[in-house]
Formats: structure tokens, sequence, C-alpha cells
């Protein structure tokens, strides 16, 4: 199920995510780097980590009101342990890694994440 939500909702929404940061602050920066940071760690990572539990909840056949109370449970730990990982590996990104290839490093990190996430989503 991991390898199915990372295909069919990481790969595509979070390429998609790069170009948009890209068009919304153009540059790379130290400055525009740190500023593609905010967004992404500010708006965007809380918002996908919400849908990853959620979707991850579903697809595990959870009622509606389990997978609530499963994301309330899990979600202000996942998003705190996602801000100890991701701006670094972000910052890192958006400074040296050209348009095209974010996605890949993204993608090499977030084996561990999802293994992170794939452990907090199913344990109950």
């Amino acid at each position: 199920m991991l390898l199915l939500t990372r295909w069919l909702l990481q790969g595509p929404v979070v390429g998609s995510w790069y170009r948009i940061l890209d068009w919304l602050i153009p540059g790379n920066t130290k400055v525009v780097a740190v500023k593609k940071v905010i967004l992404d760690q500010g708006g965007f990572a809380p918002c996908f980590l919400g849908c990853f539990l959620a979707v991850t909840g579903a697809t595990n056949g959870l009622s509606v009101q389990d997978n609530w109370s499963k994301i309330q449970q899990d979600y202000m730990d996942a998003l705190m342990t996602n801000y100890c990982i991701w701006p670094p590996v972000q910052i890192a990104n958006f400074y040296f890694v050209p348009l095209q290839h974010r996605l890949a490093v993204v993608q090499c990190v977030a084996i561990v994440w999802n293994c992170y996430l794939s452990w907090k989503a199913n344990r109950m």
C-alpha cells in the first residue's frame, strides 16, 4: 500500500508543487531557498501530511471516525518529526538542485521518511 500511495499521491503532487514553487518564487539564491522552505514546510507539508494519513487510514479500512481519531493521535508527532528532517533537506534541495532533479532528491530521503510514516500510520 505504501508503494501505491507513493506512486499515485506523492510523485505527481510533489512534482507539481515544486513547479508551482518555482513559478511563485523564481531563482535559486539562499533567500529564495529559505522562502521556498517556509512555503513548503509552513503550508504544503502540514496539508500533505494530513492527506497522507487520511488516505492511509482509508485504504487500511478504518471507518471515518476511527480514521479521524488516528489522525488526531498521530498528526502532531509526525509533523514535528517532519520538521526535524525536511527543512535541511529542502534548503539544500532548493538551493543546489535544479528543478528537474528535485523530486529525485526528495524521493531518496522519502524512502526513510515513508518507512517512518508507514510505521506511524499502521500502528494501533
